[in-house]
């Protein structure tokens, strides 16, 4: 069956990049609108600079983002702003992290094209 070759991974990649830059962390699935986003304390999202796409895949650069006590973070998210407008795509953290006290969380994100 035939699908999408890099060259057009890496476009579609390319072009969510130049669009949403800003990170966010969930404490659950964020599905397909950007739900459970944590809220509280002095959290917001973090702009990250994305690289080139390349063999469908693109990395954004390390981000610090601030988490409230009492939150569990498990997902993360791609938005165009730093507060609302549109949610494009998120996956799960490398790990689950809990943060019984206020702390932060250190990430490198990576968008992923497949199919």
């Amino acid at each position: 069956m035939a699908g999408y070759n890099n060259t057009s991974k890496d476009a579609a990649l390319a072009a969510i990049g130049a669009a949403a830059t800003y990170i966010s962390l969930h404490s659950a699935d964020p599905g397909t609108t950007g739900l459970n986003e944590i809220s509280g304390g002095t959290y917001a999202r973090v702009q990250t600079t994305w690289g080139t796409a390349a063999a469908s895949s693109m990395a954004g650069s390390q981000v610090t983002i601030q988490v409230p006590a009492g939150i569990t973070v498990a997902y993360w998210g791609v938005w165009t702003a730093s507060s609302g407008p549109t949610y494009y795509e998120g996956g799960t953290l490398p790990a689950s992290q809990a943060y019984p006290q206020a702390g932060t969380y250190l990430f490198t994100p990576t968008l992923t094209a497949t199919g």
